[in-house]
């Protein structure tokens, strides 16, 4: 195998080259003593790009000196020194110290030990290793499709597990070498029929939106499609491990890890099965959400999918929160996990669940980042490469480009309703058409199924677009989209303004995230009517608003960072490679029950302790009121007597 270099991080260099950054003025409110020298590292490097430094001391400071050529100072007097500054002091703590650590019984304790970043991508090599992948059709494919070219550019060599079915991930590929399970039918999320069928069912529903019986039916609708779903992945992973010369082969080939996507676990479970290191490339777990598998989520400020809330939340959005969740939790016990339970009891045994194993993956790649996402808890093992998919834009067909020209100063609008979603009926596409109409700007609209007879002769109807390339244009003014995940990033990358229309899943959760960032806007496609569309589109295309200001600012935060996602996705995936794993990141609460990891009983310690004291206050206290008594009551008889 030849020798190829690990990714030692260029990008950070050139970008500190590159990015521009007036000199500015910074205040610095120092501590004394070892945490001074590690400030005094920072104040160097500052002063190496030009900023003003001010330092407030104290006039009885120990290390930080009062004349420097990185900074000014600041002296206030003080008449006598801070503990942390006496050397006196610290003496006479580390000898009353000792004195006590003598008299411990439990005196030995573990040194926490961390590997080093940027060392360790310096320093290290990775061969051309070896990646088995467990992908999700769709656009999860689009997403996993770009880490495979990634490793593929490092020679690494790539098997990649596909349906017979499959829609989108070809048995073919320059990329990487496939195993075809044969199927007898195509998941759900492989038919583009069952999709529009699901699309229009949820239409519906919403249209009744606001009665028990509709929110009812929202999760029957949900939760028949998402377990047929995971059934037949289930049983596409039963026909993998009865299959022995498949096994035979897949264990001989020593992969070094395998590659996955835990919307539907099949993978997680082939991973166990092979021993193998996992990373998951996620935004969506089977059960929810991702975050929630691996990391604490308060409700309280954390929304759950299918909320629809900020993470501002009064009580009643609270209130909606937690009922979400406990949908979501329901969801899990009893609709999409016990197909892989079953699958579990069978090959590994009943104390086994994929949960778990999920859980207890090497490495998290999420394809978020917090300039989309709400700022929430997250884990070590947690690597964002929220908009990786991004990329700078290329020239468009001549056709396109003459169109896109033609717009004069007013620009284009552009269409589409991503891999899964195209065609929205004949009356919402009627709607759209004509509000397109009555618009300035020219339309260029990825649109299947039947030419709408409202059309204006200002949009283009096309069944595929480079749907980067064409954010990417100068002239492109407004991003019309279903709120997937790859086409808001797209249109982060390129600091174009959205206008939403949700139709199913996560996609309002999705805009809800753009619209409190004052990027987007959404309209409700069971309410719809040309003057609302229309208006809102014009709306948005004021360039008196907000909105191409908002989403600029969000794309220069994107475009702000010491490496680019791609890179750190390439890095983390080659670490795993080289260190069979990245257990250390992992932390080990999952494998906690549930009255230890909320310390539950330590609580029921504490509170039959406290209930003890209390009692034996209680007695004692009735005890000497008693004895008082007694007392008294003694001297009156004699008296008496």
């Amino acid at each position: 195998m030849a020798s190829y270099p690990v990714l030692t991080f260029l990008v950070f260099f050139s970008a500190a080259l590159s990015s521009t950054c007036d000199g500015g003025k910074v205040l610095v409110y120092p501590l004394d003593g070892s945490h001074w020298l590690n400030m005094k590292i920072l104040l160097e490097l500052l002063h190496s790009r030009g900023h003003e430094i001010t330092v407030i001391r104290s006039s009885t400071s120990w290390y930080i000196s009062e004349v420097s050529p990185y900074y000014t100072s600041i002296t206030i007097a003080q008449d006598h020194s801070h503990h942390i500054e006496s050397q006196d002091f610290m003496t006479s703590f580390l000898k009353r110290s000792i004195e006590i650590r003598r008299r411990e019984v439990m005196a030995s304790y573990p040194v926490l030990t961390f590997l080093v970043f940027f060392s360790a991508a310096l320093s290290s090599t990775c061969d051309g290793g070896k990646v088995l992948v467990y992908p999700v059709d769709g656009s999860h494919w689009l997403n996993m499709k770009i880490l495979l070219e990634l490793l593929h550019s490092r020679g690494h060599e790539i098997t990649v597990i596909r349906s017979s079915t499959s829609w989108y991930i070809s048995e073919v590929s320059p990329y990487y070498t496939s195993i075809t399970i044969a199927q007898d039918h195509s998941h759900h999320i492989e038919s583009q029929d069952f999709m529009t069928s699901f699309l229009k069912r949820s239409m519906e529903i919403r249209r009744r939106e606001g009665s028990l019986w509709a929110f009812i039916e929202f999760y029957q609708n949900l939760f028949n499609m998402l377990e047929e779903s995971q059934q037949d992945v289930a049983k596409m992973v039963i026909n993998i491990f009865e299959n022995e010369t498949l096994i035979m082969k897949l264990k001989k080939t020593e992969y070094d890890f395998m590659l996955l996507d835990p919307a539907f676990p099949g993978g997680v479970l082939l991973a166990h099965y092979l021993q193998l290191p996992t990373v998951l490339s996620a935004r969506w777990a089977f059960s929810g959400e991702a975050h929630f598998a691996i990391a604490p989520s308060p409700l309280s400020y954390v929304p759950q999918l299918l909320s629809y809330n900020s993470d501002t939340m009064d009580f009643f959005q609270r209130m909606k929160n937690v009922i979400s969740h406990m949908m979501l939790v329901y969801m899990h016990y009893f609709v999409v996990n016990p197909p892989y339970q079953a699958v579990c009891d069978k090959y590994f045994g009943p104390d086994v669940d994929v949960m778990s194993l999920m859980q207890g993956a090497d490495l998290w790649l999420i394809r978020t980042d917090f300039i989309f996402e709400f700022p929430r808890p997250t884990m070590p093992n947690v690597v964002y490469i929220g908009g990786f998919q991004g990329k700078p834009s290329k020239p468009l067909p001549a056709d396109l480009e003459d169109f896109m020209q033609s717009s004069g100063e007013h620009g284009v609008v552009v269409m589409s309703l991503g891999t899964l979603l195209g065609d929205l009926g004949p009356e919402l596409s009627e709607i759209i058409a004509s509000a397109f109409a009555n618009l300035p700007q020219k339309v260029v609209w990825r649109h299947i199924g039947e030419r709408p007879t409202s059309l204006g002769n200002n949009t283009m109807l096309v069944k595929w677009l480079p749907q980067n390339d064409i954010l990417g244009h100068p002239k492109t003014k407004l991003f019309m989209s279903h709120g997937g995940t790859n086409g808001i990033y797209e249109a982060i990358y390129h600091g174009v303004p959205i206008l939403g229309l949700p139709l199913i899943f996560g996609q309002i959760d999705n805009f809800v995230r753009m619209k409190a960032r004052g990027a987007a806007e959404m309209v409700d496609v069971t309410t719809l009517d040309v003057e609302s569309l229309t208006n809102t589109l014009k709306n948005i295309l004021d360039p008196t608003k907000a909105y191409k200001e908002k989403i600029q600012k969000l794309s220069q935060l994107h475009h702000d960072k010491p490496m680019k996602p791609t890179d750190s996705a390439l890095f983390w995936m080659e670490f795993v490679m080289r260190h069979k794993g990245a257990s250390h990141l992992r932390t080990e609460s999952y494998k906690l029950p549930w009255y230890a990891y909320h310390c539950l009983d330590v609580m029921a310690v504490f509170a039959a302790c406290g209930l003890i004291l209390m009692s034996l206050f209680w007695v004692s206290c009735r005890c000497v009121i008693r004895a008082v008594i007694r007392a008294t009551k003694s001297p009156a008889k004699s008296k008496k007597e």
